[in-house]
């Protein structure tokens, strides 16, 4: 793949990512509590906010995928498996810009057999 097509696949990726993360930051209102807060209130606050610490936590593990790919691509290794050191398909990269392995080698890598 063209290092400049690349670079701008990766761009977008961490734009989105970082939009994603900022649009999860807990907004203070600078309000103190209602003191008086339904205790159904409260399990929904707390459903939210676990809910959304486990997004935050998937974005983050998104947003090391792209500086992983980001350090790839200044060592000239990207859209180079991490395993076999075979091509990745162009295809595969426009679809997924972190791609680190083949499919094939991914399917294997998330079944355990990597």
């Amino acid at each position: 793949m063209d290092p400049d097509r690349a670079r701008e696949l990766l761009e977008r990726e961490r734009g989105r990512i970082e939009r994603a993360l900022a649009d999860l930051a807990p907004e203070d209102s600078g309000e103190i509590s209602d003191i008086d807060t339904h205790l159904g209130d409260e399990a929904s606050d707390l459903y939210d906010d676990e809910r959304d610490a486990g997004l935050s936590e998937d974005l983050r593990v998104q947003l090391a995928a792209v500086e992983r790919a980001e350090e790839r691509l200044k060592a000239g290794t990207y859209g180079v498996s991490v395993e076999s050191g075979e091509p990745i398909p162009d295809a595969r990269l426009e679809a997924q810009p972190t791609a680190e392995r083949t499919i094939e080698e991914q399917e294997r890598f998330e079944r355990g057999g990597a």
